[in-house]
């Protein structure tokens, strides 16, 4: 039976992924079976996870799942040792408006699950006041139990004694404190952490992170405070169609930002995926039936993408015959132009008109909520699709046919609708799950 444990914090920036990955990395080097989760939207962190572990993690998420898809992927975690859920910003930071069966936060995981909450604390510019925000999480939500806390960044012993102090006499647990430690920072840029197939010292920094958490934190009684635990019924499946049979998936440092669960519910459906490389100058397989491009970072690669002329010609020649659809980083390739950070014009595919700008940079960020004008790829005119939207450039044109109509998770009509023109399809958000 696993043990589960959900690991969160007041507000992101804490360190929860970094103490994931040691916790995860120093119990797996142990010879236990470690399964980690992502609770919310992120999608750079499961990879992290999987560095760790050598275990595929996916996303969780309340706002856009129904119950028996979450339990459905949790049910990978039926053969680990121990279950770790990394949340997402604070404890209870979700959206204004319920989604599916929740805000997204992830106390609403911590207590559909019934795993008790390890928080991480930085108690920098404070001593007492950081057991009253543990105490205060403790006790916001009645269905949500406190394993104990790891407190972050501790100055001094002095300091570390008065805040472990505060929270002893508040009844909440110490499981350890962790001085600063600039060696195990994991690098960070403009949509979060540098992904982890871009670094390759990854393995050795999340050991580590294993070996410095090992000195300070009590894993053992970590460990003893998460929940035995038995996964519910897995429920019948992801419900997610395929965008086709034969699919040809962008995939490289531009074209990275996939969720593991919609490639593994495509596969499932007895879809084939072929991967490819625009940055290698690349085209799509011309044996596949539609052709997927996925966000990542192609506003600092733009430059090498507008003049890889075989893959331009590739793709619009697969677009002729074949669906070709873009999310976000994809959206915009499949556009007209991008104009990078320094304010160059780069030209695109022109399979839409859409023009966008990284020199212009606002910050686009939330859920989103979609109702399809028109078919595209895996969809059908009127299908309600929840998706999650962050990137920084602004569109400078959208001149095509909206594709869908599209909210935030207010109910508020936003101007990202996605756009529709021949045979490709783009969108802002990344799909997480269709409404059924």
């Amino acid at each position: 039976m696993a043990a589960g444990l959900v690991i969160s914090a007041p507000a992101s920036g804490v360190g929860k992924t970094t103490l994931t990955l040691a916790l995860a990395r120093a119990w797996r080097n142990s010879g236990l079976r470690v399964q980690c989760f992502k609770s919310g939207p992120d999608y750079i962190d499961p990879a992290f996870h999987a560095a760790a572990t050598g275990r595929a993690s996916v996303n969780v998420d309340s706002w856009a799942m129904d119950r028996g898809t979450i339990s459905h992927l949790v049910s990978r975690g039926t053969d680990a040792d121990v279950v770790l859920a990394e949340g997402s910003m604070g404890l209870f930071d979700g959206v204004a408006a319920r989604g599916v069966c929740g805000t997204g936060a992830t106390a609403d995981i911590a207590e559909m699950l019934d795993w008790p909450v390890l928080l991480v604390i930085d108690p920098s510019g404070q001593a007492q006041t950081a057991a009253a925000i543990a105490a205060g999480l403790r006790d916001y939500r009645p269905g949500v139990r406190l394993a104990g806390v790891v407190l972050n960044r501790v100055a001094s012993p002095r300091h570390e004694a008065l805040v472990r102090r505060a929270l002893l006499d508040a009844g909440i647990a110490v499981f350890g404190a962790l001085p600063r430690h600039a060696e195990i920072s994991l690098p960070k840029r403009h949509l979060g952490l540098v992904q982890a197939e871009e670094q390759t010292e990854i393995s050795k920094l999340i050991d580590e992170a294993a070996r410095f958490v090992a000195e300070h934190v009590d894993l053992d009684a970590v460990l003893q405070s998460a929940a035995s635990w038995s996964p519910p019924s897995a429920g019948s499946g992801l419900n997610v169609t395929p965008p086709g049979q034969r699919i040809a998936l962008a995939r490289d440092a531009a074209f990275s930002f996939v969720y593991p669960h919609m490639l593994e519910a495509w596969r499932a459906a007895g879809a084939e995926i072929s991967t490819f490389s625009p940055l290698a100058d690349e085209g799509p397989d011309p044996g596949a039936d539609v052709c997927w491009l996925p966000g990542g970072y192609p506003e600092l690669q733009a430059g090498r993408i507008a003049a890889n002329a075989r893959f331009r010609s590739g793709l619009r020649a697969f677009a002729e015959t074949r669906p070709v659809h873009g999310e976000c980083g994809g959206y915009m390739v499949l556009g007209s132009a991008l104009t990078d950070a320094d304010g160059v014009s780069h030209e695109m595919t022109g399979l839409l008109g859409l023009e966008t700008s990284f020199a212009k940079r606002r910050m686009h960020l939330g859920y989103r909520l979609a109702e399809l004008a028109a078919p595209m790829p895996g969809h059908q005119a009127g299908a309600r699709l929840r998706g999650h939207e962050f990137h920084y450039s602004t569109i400078v044109a959208q001149p095509d046919t909206p594709l869908a109509v599209v909210h935030d998770a207010t109910g508020a009509v936003i101007a990202e609708t996605g756009s529709r023109r021949g045979q490709a399809t783009g969108t802002f958000f990344h799909l997480i799950a269709e409404d059924r």
